[in-house]
């Protein structure tokens, strides 16, 4: 989750002005958490508190931190009980599933929950396809797949292709707030990286919606490489007391199952407990 949430924090000030470079400075003065962290915090609440209740966790948390940047379909959705989903394909689907992957007990859960948390506000096949997408990737990379086995069963089970990269993808892409024109961008960025900030540079370089697509694809790295503790620290630092009280609720979960670790600690032979968790608890 903190990977997510470092992309977002890391994309926030190219949103309005984008760039299409990799060499810009990884936290730039002003960097701050969007309604990106807001929702994929509010998503992991709802799992830990064992409720599936997406709507309300979105809704609690939304409310909680008015001025994150929402769009105005989901404000106003965030206001009104009443109001149900919206036919939404836009990509505040799956920017918020990043815990889903480490919460959920197996493959199938993890793809129900992704449908699950979209379906809620964002009701439209392309954003729930693209939740599940996000969602299976992060799974995968965490049970040991490697980027290309990634790529071809994403690819292969959404309909997304995958073959272009970021290099190619970068001088005709412009700002795309769709869940169909964010998420193979997205996850592009994440499989051709070699740990999470390539990953966080290689979207925020596509010059789009940068938050969102740093935050996507941050979630996937984390799956596969894990959090470096310098860009864990800095992340951490954005983030306000409540936040940070259900981030390590989160890793403490995650921390109680061995299988549940990046396969970045396995494969290194180091410990088996998250990094970020030991971080956390060591404070």
């Amino acid at each position: 989750m903190l990977g997510a949430i470092a992309g977002d924090v890391i994309g926030s000030i190219y949103e309005a002005r984008p760039i299409k470079r990799r060499d810009f400075p990884l936290f730039g003065r002003g960097c701050r958490f969007t309604d990106d962290t807001v929702c994929t915090v509010a998503v992991a609440a709802a799992l830990l508190d064992g409720s599936e209740d997406f709507a309300g966790h979105l809704r609690r948390f939304g409310r909680r931190y008015p001025d994150a940047g929402y769009g105005g379909m989901f404000a106003r959705w965030l206001m009104d009980e009443r109001m149900g989903a919206y036919g939404s394909w836009g990509n505040g689907a799956p920017m918020r599933v990043a815990p889903i992957a480490w919460l959920a007990r197996d493959e199938a859960e993890a793809l129900r929950l992704a449908a699950a948390s979209a379906r809620v506000s964002h009701d439209h096949p392309d954003a729930v396809r693209a939740a599940e997408a996000v969602v299976l990737a992060s799974w995968l990379a965490r049970h040991g797949a490697p980027p290309e086995e990634i790529r071809a069963a994403v690819s292969g089970r959404f309909g997304y292709d995958l073959d272009p990269t970021i290099d190619r993808i970068r001088p005709g892409y412009d700002f795309d707030v769709s869940s169909s024109g964010t998420v193979p961008p997205a996850l592009t960025a994440a499989l051709e990286a070699g740990d999470l900030e390539g990953a966080i540079r290689n979207a925020v370089s596509l010059g789009g919606d940068a938050d969102t697509l740093a935050c996507i694809a941050g979630g996937i790295a984390e799956a596969l490489y894990g959090v470096p503790e310098a860009m864990a620290r800095e992340t951490r630092g954005r983030l306000d007391r409540p936040l940070l009280e259900f981030i390590d609720r989160f890793y403490a979960r995650i921390g109680e199952a061995p299988e549940k670790h990046p396969r970045s600690s396995r494969r290194k032979g180091g410990s088996t407990r998250h990094p970020v968790l030991e971080r956390a608890e060591g404070r």
